[in-house]
């Protein structure tokens, strides 16, 4: 019996801290856009990020709840990043449709950030830019939360063309591998 109430201890902690998902990437020769300004949403363009590099990352929680996002820029040493939560789809042409949140300097420049609240099996895309056109370069995203994290597209719905891109390459090298064993 102990061990079966040990055993329930351990899932309501890690339940009660949840899980975070780490994302690295770049917006170095990444493609371009005219971004918004931050806000909660966001309701007008920006007039000095008007060619921005950006770089997306899909998303999609299992737990409804309340996520943090951190963004730190890293190479070149705190460039000044910005970043925005989109819901169901992102369009670069269209910025303010599906945009929920906008963020500039979370404190410091070179960190992004908010927290708000997701819904489970939700398609959602963090975009991250930069402040103005000349601003770019790598950086390292902490989403943390009550649920699980999973990047991607939320099961059942259709991958992008790169996607599938990807898909072919991969079932390519298989049946290559396949044959030089036989």
């Amino acid at each position: 019996m102990k061990i079966i109430a040990v055993g329930l201890l351990a899932l309501a902690s890690l339940s009660a801290f949840g899980a975070t998902l780490n994302y690295s990437a770049t917006t170095v020769g990444g493609p371009t856009w005219n971004r918004p300004v931050e806000g909660t949403p966001p309701n007008s363009i920006s007039g000095v990020g008007t060619v921005v590099a950006y770089d997306v990352l899909p998303f999609w929680v299992d737990l409804s709840g309340s996520y943090t996002f951190q963004n730190t820029g890293v190479t070149p040493a705190n460039w000044d990043n910005y970043t925005f939560l989109y819901v169901t789809s992102f369009n670069p042409a269209a910025q303010l449709t599906n945009v929920i949140i906008g963020d500039d300097d979370n404190l410091v420049i070179g960190l992004s950030g908010f927290t708000t609240n997701l819904t489970a099996s939700t398609q959602y895309y963090f975009v991250t830019t930069g402040f103005g056109n000349t601003d770019a370069g790598a950086f390292n995203l902490e989403i943390s939360g009550q649920g699980n994290i999973t990047a991607g597209q939320v099961n059942g719905q259709v991958p992008e063309p790169s996607t599938w891109a990807l898909a072919g390459l991969g079932l390519a090298a298989l049946s290559v591998i396949s044959r030089r064993r036989k």
